[in-house]
Parts: structure tokens; C-alpha cells; sequence
């Protein structure tokens, strides 16, 4: 029995292909399409899903007429005038299936405690909006969830974020990452205040985070005078934090079990995780690295079938054939240059765990610049260190186990031994790497602590901003073409071309975009 789950029509379209129960692909429609965050299927996405068989059913993520009630009282006319019915849309890629839906916010519910390792869960929900809710907890037992708190749109601390995001110049639905990075820079007391009384009503005691006003076109009128916006995208995070902490708190002492599941698109904010970890309040937390509605793709099948599922790590994708290219890859980093793999399947979820990854040396003083003018991104914007497991905790205060997935920040314990990874507040988000997780790239990087003494490597997503992860060896050898960087799928070079010159966004400077 083949079943697929689809998230699509809204943004980052994805799908996820089940055989007899089993999770066997996933993937993102925009990594076909070349799209950034397309929302549409893509004919070669599908082409992927079905070399596994044809579908014998088709779940879909969230209930359609629940969500055009609610983009009725949103006046989303453009919208509810070109939703077209599902039947209908998934006819343009193949012949008709039996359909059914879930509801959404239990379609990603079901994404993270399905493929948890744990059998009792306290599960939270942060995201922008679903049909209605907008924030929801869980209490799973067993196979069984029971939704204990629902909140409902307006009121949405997701699109509070990213409405924020827009105020701060950047694009919202998608650059909120930005404002996370670019809030290290700021002082988060200046406008919190201020931001907190304009936008909020706070309940002591109670779960509900209320808002003032409907965020759903943004919040561009805010305070027009303020300019200074690191000081703004500080502010906001602290205030996001303070809010995950009181859903925190709440659920741990209204639910029984120690063992949290935090879902939804707002749980890949790796600043806020920490704290939760720090907070004390859990025994144990697991972050599906697809947290967002793609990952939904997933959870609606899950929801559907009421069963925990093997997860078989994040790399579901497009498979490029042939053996990890570790010496190769390892003479150009050894010799200090910037490389990038593209090999296996490539990782489900937004960041890349070692199939679809940007290298450097993270000692190099100016890593971190080299790499930041081939994304094409700000000056500011920080990377991620991966690291041998076994010495993670020799080089980061943790907080956490592992952190396989870059979903927690650590403190580095000799930041200036490694300017390549370390952000302007001594942190980095860390991703461990065992020999189970990804052999190819951990054995990389146990060549590479041999030949230096170093046990990790600056990893950031092969793609430049605005485009994107490389996916297949055509796209892998556009990106050497085009950014002059050498790319490897096997033991064999993509040939790069000359040195790209930034084009989308100055590099040179800190702040790249007009509030």
C-alpha cells in the first residue's frame, strides 16, 4: 500500500511517500521547481514520489472549507476565489486517488510525536495560522492525541513574528531566520516594552496570548520614527522567547508528561529552543527537523494511520549516487578553500546536514566572509559549526545531548579560535554528527580533525540567498559554474568557473535592506 501526504497551495509545498507503513521519501517542491519556497507541486517532485509506485491514497494536510471560513473573515477574496478543489489540482500531475484531509495543526501534532522516540508526550504548536488555530496543546498517550488548548486566528504569535519581520525590512514567511541572527546585534530591552504593550495583552495564569491587532498584512505603520532596527529584531526575539516560556510553563504544569514535542514553523527558532532546554521544565525535547507545513506532508499520513512511524533520519530526498567524496573534499579544505557536497539524498527540512552542504575551514579568520560573498547574504549573518559528536561538548556548553539538526544554540567555549562559526554573542547552532546519522560526513570530518586537530567544519546550505538548496548533479554543476566553487557528488569535481560577484545583497555591509 502506497499513500502520499501533501502540504501544497499555501507555501514550501512538499511530499512525503509511504510503502506499508514505512516512510520512504520526502521532498520539497521547491528544490525541483528552483522556485524559492514554491507552493505548488512540481512535476519532477512527483516524478520522484512515484518511482516508488503509484499511490493508493492521497492525504492531504489540512481541511480546505474549514480554511476558506476563516480567509471569509480575513476579506483573503483574491484567495478564496482561486482555491480550486483539491481533486481538481491533483489531477494536473496524476490520474484521481481517494483524498482525505486533517485538520492542520493536527497534521503537525502528528509529525513530531509519530516520529519521536518518545510513547507519552506533551506536544506545542506555534505557527503563523492553520484553518483557524494558530497555537495548540497536545497531550499524547500512547497512539492517542487530545488537543487540551487551542488559540485562534487573529491571534497569532507566528504572524506577530513575521510581521516583524517585514517592519525590519525583510521578507516575511521566509526571512524571519534573518531576525533571529540579526537580533544578536541589538539591545533586546530598548523597545521591549514598548512592543510588548502595543501588540499584546498578556493573562497570568492563563495560556492565551492575545493580540492587539489583526497581523495578517503586517505592521508596517508601527512606529515609523524607529530606524534602528537590530534593536527592534532584538526586542521581538526576547519577547518571543518570554511567550515560549510561558506556553512552556504552563503545559508542563497543567499536562503530566516531562517529555516535550514543540511543532510547528515557529520551533525552528534555535535561540528560543535553548532556553527552553535551560528552562528546566522537561525531561527530554524533541524538534522534527521538518517542523513547518512541509513536514506536515508527513504528519498528515501519520495523523491518518495513528501509528508511530521508524524515523529514518532527514535525508529523504533526491538521491545522488556514488560514495562520499571525503578525500577529495578533504584536500581542498585542508588547503583552506570553500567546497561543497552534493551527494546521497538530500535533507528534508530547511537546513543542510552534510548531503547538500557549503565547507569551510571554520579557524580561517575570513571563513565566514568568503562564504557569506558566495551566498550572496549580509555581513552579519552567522554559521553553523558541525561536529564530531563525541567532542561536542569539549568545544560547546550544549545544553542539550546532541543537536543533531541545528534546532539549539550553544555557547562556544574558545570563540576565538573560531571566527568562522561564531556569532556576534559568543553562540553557535551546533550540529553533531554521528557515524549512524551520516557516515560519509562524519567520516569527512574525523579526516579532518587527523589532518589538523580540528573536529568540526563550517556547514552552511549549498544555495545562494534567494535560491533554493542544490538538488540534483545538474544543479550542482550550475552552482560550480556559477559561484566558482568546487562541488563534489562523488570522488569527481564539478568544474568551477570564475568567482561569482555578489549581485542580490552587499556583503560588505551589515545592514543590506531599507526598513
Amino acid at each position: 500500500m502506497i499513500s502520499w501526504g501533501i502540504s501544497a497551495r499555501s507555501h514550501d509545498a512538499a511530499l512525503a511517500v509511504f510503502a506499508d507503513g514505512t516512510l520512504v521519501f520526502a521532498g520539497h517542491a521547491e528544490r525541483y521547481s528552483k522556485i524559492k519556497n514554491d507552493s505548488e507541486l512540481a512535476p519532477g517532485l512527483v516524478a520522484d514520489a512515484l518511482a516508488y509506485g503509484e499511490p493508493g491514497q492521497i492525504v492531504w494536510y489540512e481541511r480546505p472549507w474549514l480554511k476558506k471560513t476563516r480567509q471569509m473573515l480575513a476579506g483573503q477574496w483574491q484567495e478564496i476565489r482561486k482555491t480550486e478543489n483539491i481533486a481538481r489540482y491533483l489531477s494536473r500531475y496524476l490520474t484521481s486517488r481517494p483524498i482525505s484531509f486533517t485538520g492542520h495543526h493536527l497534521s503537525h501534532a502528528a509529525a513530531g510525536y509519530y516520529t519521536s522516540p518518545f510513547r507519552d508526550a506533551t506536544i506545542i504548536v506555534l505557527d503563523a495560522i492553520g484553518e483557524w488555530q494558530t497555537y495548540t496543546i497536545w497531550e499524547a498517550t500512547g497512539t492517542q492525541l487530545k488537543l487540551r488548548f487551542s488559540q485562534r486566528y487573529p491571534h497569532s504569535v507566528g504572524l506577530w513574528y513575521s510581521a516583524m519581520t517585514q517592519r525590519c525590512g525583510f521578507k516575511p514567511n521566509e526571512e524571519e531566520y534573518i531576525l533571529m541572527g540579526l537580533s544578536a546585534f541589538g539591545d533586546p530591552l530598548k523597545y521591549y516594552d514598548r512592543i510588548k504593550a502595543d501588540f499584546f495583552v498578556w493573562q497570568q495564569g492563563h495560556p492565551s496570548i492575545r493580540l492587539r491587532h489583526n497581523l495578517h498584512r503586517g505592521c508596517r505603520w508601527w512606529a515609523p520614527e524607529v530606524t534602528d532596527v537590530e534593536n527592534i529584531a532584538a526586542a521581538t526575539q526576547r519577547i518571543y522567547e518570554d511567550i515560549l516560556l510561558h506556553a512552556s510553563r504552563f503545559a508542563c504544569k497543567t499536562l503530566p508528561s516531562r517529555n516535550l514535542v514543540l511543532m510547528g514553523g515557529c520551533a525552528l527558532n534555535c535561540v528560543a529552543n535553548r532556553r527552553l532546554a535551560d528552562s528546566g521544565d522537561w525531561g527530554d525535547i524533541w524538534v522534527m527537523p521538518c517542523p513547518g507545513d512541509a513536514g506536515s506532508s508527513i504528519g498528515c499520513v501519520l495523523a491518518t494511520m495513528q501509528e508511530f512511524v521508524h524515523w529514518p533520519g532527514p535525508f529523504l530526498g533526491h538521491r545522488i549516487d556514488g560514495a562520499y567524496p571525503v578525500a577529495p573534499a578533504l584536500r581542498r579544505l585542508t588547503a583552506g578553500e570553500v567546497v561543497g557536497i552534493a551527494n546521497g539524498r538530500a535533507e528534508f527540512g530547511p537546513r543542510a546536514l552534510g548531503n547538500r552542504s557549503l565547507l569551510a575551514d571554520p579557524r580561517i579568520a575570513d571563513s565566514q566572509s568568503k562564504v557569506n560573498a558566495i551566498k550572496q547574504r549580509e555581513r552579519f549573518r552567522p554559521f553553523a559549526p558541525a561536529i564530531i559528536v563525541e567532542m561536542a561538548t569539549d568545544y560547546f556548553d550544549m545544553g542539550v545531548p546532541s543537536s543533531p539538526y541545528m534546532q539549539f544554540t550553544a555557547r562556544c567555549r574558545q570563540p576565538e579560535q573560531f571566527p568562522g562559526i561564531v556569532h556576534v554573542d559568543g553562540t553557535s547552532r551546533v550540529q553533531t554528527v554521528t557515524a549512524t546519522d551520516n557516515p560519509g560526513f562524519y567520516a569527512l570530518l574525523r579526516e579532518f580533525h587527523h589532518a589538523t586537530g580540528c573536529p568540526m567544519l563550517l556547514n552552511t546550505s549549498l544555495n545562494v540567498k534567494g535560491e533554493p538548496l542544490v538538488n540534483d548533479r545538474h544543479d550542482a554543476a550550475r552552482f560550480a559554474i556559477t559561484y566558482g566553487v568546487p562541488v563534489f557528488c562523488d570522488g569527481t569535481e564539478e568544474k568551477p568557473g570564475p568567482p561569482v560577484t555578489a549581485t542580490r545583497s552587499d556583503p560588505t555591509l551589515l545592514f543590506s535592506y531599507n526598513p
